[in-house]
């Protein structure tokens, strides 16, 4: 099942970036986040994970939809994902160290720079769509030997984030790739 979140939280034209301390992504910039716990739905994790790793309280939190994952063949995994929008003239300094690396604001220019390779590599072909387009999606990403090999969106239901069972069955088709013969 999806434990993970992940938030782009956007102000105008920037985004706050950490760039992680700690694999997976360590030394690249990526979204802020973290892991669901105990009895927690995914907005209430996302919440506190934002407020733990930035102190941001008030903001317009926006289901997205879900980035998924195969790394060859196998090992699935995946994360609710997030946009927080905060007021152009919100005063938020940085850099900032904190305990998971440094946060930062990025341009999104900056961001979707061609051979930006110190940004997680699934940011580039998904972050358009995550900012820009009303709907929910399945980012689904592929990777081989280390590398993102393919991405794929699909849209899915807004219902995805507080419906365990639309989860469960959009999630299953990952558990039995190995057999399948695009990812080999």
């Amino acid at each position: 099942m999806i434990k993970y979140n992940i938030c782009f939280v956007r102000r105008g034209h920037e985004i706050l970036l950490l760039n992680r301390d700690y694999a997976p992504w360590m030394g690249c910039w990526n979204g802020v986040g973290g892991k669901l716990e105990g009895n927690e739905t995914p907005r209430e994790s996302m919440i506190r994970e934002l407020y733990e790793e930035t102190q941001i309280q008030e903001c317009s939190l926006t289901f997205k939809g879900l980035i998924t994952w195969t790394a060859d063949g196998k090992n699935p995994g995946g994360m609710y994902l997030y946009v927080a929008d905060i007021p152009e003239d919100y005063s938020y300094v940085t850099p900032i160290k904190t305990d998971e690396g440094i946060l930062d604001w990025k341009s999104t220019e900056w961001i979707l720079s061609k051979g930006n390779v110190g940004i997680a590599a699934n940011i580039p072909a998904s972050l358009e769509t995550i900012l820009h387009d009303p709907n929910c999606y399945e980012h689904h990403c592929i990777y081989k030997d280390g590398k993102l090999w393919k991405h794929v969106s699909t849209v899915i239901s807004e219902l995805v984030e507080t419906n365990e069972k639309q989860r469960a069955s959009l999630f299953e088709k990952y558990l039995h790739t190995s057999h399948d013969p695009i990812y080999r």
